[in-house]
């Protein structure tokens, strides 16, 4: 699953990042993440340009968008309850994408660190400089 933050350093050309999407057979993103996406988008000077991208991207016959569901919600809520526990909880909608790559059987693309905290989770994680 590719999260927001991945998709953003994708874009910007990020090498190891673009290295690891080449290899793999399917992307994945879920309507958390598109959601992030556009709302940025609208926040931003360059809507037009970004959502043109968006839709190229989308389009490749590698990318796959799963929905959100009562499967999601039920591993949004085992997730959120082991991340409080422990006392260290992340921002709610990437616990969404969490719990989507958890329902799937699939790891997460990040640059945030914050997705290491989930233990249900295998993660990938592409720092920015």
């Amino acid at each position: 699953m590719l999260d927001t933050s991945a998709y953003s350093a994708f874009m910007r050309g990020h090498e190891a990042l673009t290295i690891a999407l080449q290899e793999v057979d399917e992307i994945t993103v879920n309507p958390v993440i598109l959601g992030e996406l556009r709302a940025g988008f609208l926040q931003g000077r360059h809507r037009s340009k970004n959502e043109r991208e968006l839709g190229l991207f989308l389009a490749s016959p590698r990318i796959r968008v799963v929905p959100v569901d009562e499967e999601t919600a039920v591993r949004y809520a085992v997730i959120v309850t082991v991340l409080r526990k422990a006392g260290t909880p992340i921002p709610t909608n990437d616990v969404w994408i969490a719990a989507s790559a958890m329902q799937h059987g699939i790891g997460v693309f990040t640059t945030d660190p914050h997705y290491e905290k989930v233990p249900q989770v295998i993660v990938e994680r592409f720092p920015v400089s």
